[in-house]
C-alpha cells in the first residue's frame, strides 16, 4: 500500500511538474505574426506543351529576351530591401481651475440689540484643480534583406510573395521571416523590391534559444504582475 500510495505520488509530481512547464511556456509565448504560408514553396514540373496550334509561341512559358529578369511566376525569387521607418509622437495637456468664495452676516433685526449679532456671520470658500498631462513617443527601424519566393499570383497580376531566412549560431538561432503582396511595376532592375512598397507587408524578427529565453518574465513574476492592484 505504501508502495503504491509513492507511486502515486510520484506521478502526481510529474504531472505537476509537466503542467507547470507547460504553462511556463505560454506565459512567455511571443505574439504570433500573421506570415503568409508556406514560405517556400516547390515548382510542378511543366508538362510538355500540346502542339496543337504548331506555334513555336507558347504564352504559358514566354520569357522576354530583351529586358532584365523580374519576378512574375510561382516559384520565381525577388529581393525585398527591408527599409521600415515608423515614428508617432502625441503631447496632450490638461487643466482645469475652479475657484468658490462666500460671506454673509446678520446686523440688525427688529426687537434684538445690534451687539447681540457680533458673530451672527458666516463665510465659506472652496477650490478645486486638475491639471493632466500625458505624451507618446514611438519610434521604430527596421533595415535588412530578404530574399522571397513567389507563392501566388493574383488574378490582377499581383503577386503574393513569402520567404524565410534562418541563421544558427552556437545555442541560438536568429529567424527573420516576411510576406506581402507586390505590384510587378514597383520591381525594381535587379529584381529588387523596398518594403514600403509591398502591401500587406507581415514582418517577423525573433530569436530562439537561450538568448530569447532570457528575455522572458518567469511566470511567478508574471502572475504577481497580473494581480498587483497597482
Amino acid at each position: 500500500m505504501k508502495s503504491f500510495t509513492r507511486s502515486a505520488l510520484r506521478c502526481l509530481g510529474l504531472s505537476f511538474a509537466g503542467l507547470l512547464l507547460a504553462g511556463c511556456q505560454a506565459l512567455n509565448h511571443p505574439p504570433p505574426v500573421d506570415i503568409a504560408q508556406p514560405t517556400a514553396v516547390r515548382v510542378l514540373p511543366r508538362q510538355a506543351p500540346v502542339a496543337a496550334n504548331g506555334a513555336i509561341y507558347q504564352a504559358g512559358q514566354y520569357r522576354p529576351l530583351f529586358e532584365d529578369y523580374r519576378a512574375r511566376m510561382v516559384g520565381d525569387t525577388l529581393t525585398v530591401a527591408i527599409v521600415e521607418r515608423v515614428s508617432a509622437s502625441q503631447t496632450s495637456n490638461s487643466s482645469v481651475n475652479k475657484k468658490g468664495d462666500m460671506e454673509g452676516a446678520v446686523t440688525a433685526l427688529p426687537a434684538f440689540k445690534p451687539s447681540a449679532f457680533n458673530r451672527a456671520s458666516a463665510a465659506g470658500s472652496s477650490a478645486n484643480t486638475f491639471t493632466g498631462k500625458g505624451s507618446t513617443d514611438t519610434a521604430n527601424n527596421f533595415n535588412g534583406t530578404i530574399h522571397a519566393t513567389v507563392i501566388e499570383v493574383l488574378a490582377n497580376g499581383h503577386l503574393v510573395i513569402a520567404g524565410e531566412k534562418q541563421i544558427g549560431v552556437n545555442a541560438n538561432v536568429d529567424v527573420l521571416r516576411f510576406s506581402g503582396e507586390v505590384d510587378p511595376l514597383m520591381i525594381q532592375p535587379g529584381n529588387v523590391v523596398a518594403s514600403a512598397q509591398i502591401a500587406n507587408a507581415r514582418i517577423e524578427h525573433r530569436g530562439r534559444g537561450q538568448a530569447a529565453e532570457a528575455q522572458g518574465i518567469g511566470w511567478l513574476s508574471r502572475v504577481f504582475l497580473s494581480l498587483a492592484p497597482f
